[in-house]
């Protein structure tokens, strides 16, 4: 039977009787994850990826996949802004079942996401690849990202799939994990020294899932800046306009799936938001996702990054005791995250490849 490339169809229930394509399109999200990262414990439930790929009015996200008989093979996601200024999509999982590869499925998926990326005026294409660390890569040769020292396996598979394509590799993410059990005591001991040796007048404000309605406007105004400040390498990262419905649209997204959200803001004395930290809870997984954190450039000198990290741990330690195991992802150039990530027991054990058409 000839092989099939369409977009997946999707239920209108995760659990409905139509939802077998979404059930294999997560299936096959697990054995893809298990062997990038060695582990399925961020690998998103169908009931997630479903209200991921729902239109929304801030991001288009397309997945398609390759079938046979009816067989989900492989499969591509991407995304956009939808905002008419902004050219890159970002295709962030393109994979193929091992057992069917070097067949050009993945040029097939590639093309056909890359297809509708033109399509929607999104000429600019980012593609992403996570590689488990192994002690076996220092062998071979290396690429090395544009900057930070951050280096891949040249002959990993994703990496000869990008540059035959014409991809160059414009950053390195460094993959880390943490164990936070039973450390609840140190976080706060650390937390208590930090505000004893601090001078400024600075105040920590933590929240689950719903941010205060005072702090909203200006906590977009932060995230706003986290697709500007961090570091960027060689890749053309667009801009991600904020505003408080955006942010009230991600908190409902995330209790919808049933993840739980921690975050520590640190507000200036003046009322706005100067940075803010944020876990993501999975459900039915003991893992925590540390997602974006950032303090804002007339705000920085101060240790608040540090501040806020530790303040943001000690509610988790309150709030869920059992989680074990927290993963965060870094630019490799990022060296002053990645100094406060390593004080706080992050370890890397994955690296993640951004790749771009010169």
């Amino acid at each position: 039977m000839a092989l099939e490339i369409r977009p997946i169809r999707l239920p209108d229930d995760a659990d409905g009787p139509d939802a077998d394509e979404l059930v294999q399109y997560a299936d096959l999200l697990r054995r893809l994850d298990h062997e990038a990262l060695g582990t399925t414990d961020l690998t998103r439930r169908p009931r997630e990826v479903l209200r991921d790929l729902r239109p929304d009015r801030f991001t288009e996200r397309t997945a398609t996949g390759a079938f046979d008989g009816g067989r989900l093979v492989g499969l591509v996601e991407a995304q956009w802004e939808l905002d008419d200024a902004e050219t890159t999509a970002y295709v962030e999982m393109l994979g193929v079942a091992p057992e069917r590869r070097r067949e050009g499925i993945g040029s097939l998926l590639l093309a056909a996401a890359e297809e509708s990326a033109r399509a929607a005026g999104r000429p600019t294409v980012v593609l992403s690849a996570e590689h488990r660390i192994d002690a076996a890569d220092a062998a071979g040769g290396r690429l090395r990202a544009p900057q930070g020292d951050g280096e891949i396996p040249a002959d990993a598979p994703s990496a000869r799939f990008a540059l035959a394509r014409g991809f160059a590799l414009g950053q390195v993410y460094r993959v880390s994990a943490m164990d936070a059990g039973g450390r609840g005591d140190e976080f706060r001991r650390r937390l208590a020294a930090e505000f004893e040796r601090s001078t400024d007048d600075y105040r920590l404000v933590a929240w689950q899932d719903r941010a205060p309605d005072e702090l909203v406007d200006s906590l977009a105004i932060a995230h706003e800046r986290m697709s500007t400040d961090p570091p960027a390498g060689a890749i053309a990262w667009g801009l991600e306009h904020w505003n408080a419905e955006r942010i009230r649209d991600g908190e409902r997204r995330s209790i919808d799936v049933g993840r739980v959200r921690l975050t520590v803001a640190a507000v200036a004395p003046d009322g706005e938001v100067a940075g803010f930290t944020e876990l993501s809870l999975l459900p039915d997984s003991q893992a925590v996702e540390q997602w974006d954190t950032i303090v804002l450039g007339p705000h920085r000198g101060h240790r608040l990054g540090m501040r806020m990290k530790l303040a943001n741990l000690v509610a988790l330690a309150e709030a869920e005791p059992s989680r074990n195991r927290i993963v965060t992802w870094n630019a490799d150039e990022n060296e002053h995250m990645l100094a406060i990530n390593t004080d706080l027991g992050f370890r890397p054990f994955a690296f993640e490849s951004v790749w771009q058409r010169p």
